[in-house]
């Protein structure tokens, strides 16, 4: 996980570095000797040891072997894992992204264009120029990169994707982008844990037009809507707000095309171009 500029306010996030660099000078050990020994770098060590950094549960493991702690780095691992939720992240997009990465499923409706997760740099990069220098750009690129890679992890989340049809047909730079961007969409809808479905844009379930939403899904916790709106992003957790927003995804799955007519839908799409 990438390391931030400034130290997390997590008191668990804190903890963790807290008691690693105790336990480092405890033993004698500079951030080097110990980086070399568990087989991480001393960067990584130091970003872990100011909480600019948060600890995976191979790293803690790692540690309680070394220090041979009997499961102590894991037990603050948990409570990183269990107070990371809001309280603990800031909220907007990079809160959004840190829980993303440890969904078991994720739903998503988008109304505006192609969302992020499934498009491809040509169709990000003309998406994007008209609010970013080239530099920025090519920064947003690479964290979208490294945000994909959870496709390619041993047990990649599910994933539930209801578009409307007009962010299909919503010029995003030249034609062929746009025709590369649907091919590469139904590429990835042809993967078995990735379901995507077209909304018409005759559709008259007219509470689609409230807004596009995401809701993560977890195995050992509760899920999390993320809203976002001109680039400002919320996370809800609240049960309620929760439920609603999963029972009006569903009902959005309901009244969209079949998967297999969403296919087709988009290869009409593409020969439109």
């Amino acid at each position: 996980m990438a390391a931030q500029r400034d130290p997390h306010e997590s008191p668990a996030i804190r903890a963790f570095g807290i008691a690693l660099q105790k336990m480092r000078e405890a033993g004698g050990l500079t951030r080097i000797e110990l980086a070399e020994t568990v087989g991480y770098s001393p960067q990584f060590l130091g970003q872990i040891e100011t909480a600019k950094n948060i600890p995976s549960k191979t790293f803690a493991e790692d540690l309680d072997t070394y220090f041979k702690l009997g499961g102590l780095f894991l037990e603050f691992w948990k409570l990183i894992k269990g107070t990371r939720r809001l309280g603990a992240l800031p909220p907007g997009p990079g809160a959004y992204l840190e829980l993303e990465r440890d969904a078991s499923t994720i739903r998503a409706f988008e109304t505006r264009a192609i969302p992020s997760l499934f498009q491809t740099d040509d169709y990000a990069r003309a998406l994007l120029s008209s609010a970013m220098n080239p530099e920025e750009i090519d920064e947003a690129l690479r964290a979208q990169t490294e945000r994909k890679a959870l496709f390619d992890r041993r047990n990649p989340p599910h994933v539930f994707l209801v578009i409307d049809e007009v962010a299909l047909r919503r010029k995003i730079g030249s034609p062929d982008i746009v025709r590369e961007q649907l091919a590469h969409l139904l590429r990835l809808s042809e993967r078995p844990e990735i379901s995507v479905q077209v909304l018409s844009q005759d559709t008259e379930y007219y509470v689609a037009f409230s807004g596009s939403f995401t809701v993560l899904g977890f195995d050992a916790d509760s899920d999390v809507v993320y809203l976002e709106s001109a680039g400002q992003g919320t996370l809800i957790d609240k049960p309620p707000a929760v439920a609603n927003c999963t029972m009006r995804f569903d009902l959005l799955r309901g009244h969209a095309y079949s998967i297999t007519e969403s296919r087709s839908i988009l290869e009409k799409a593409m020969g439109a171009l």
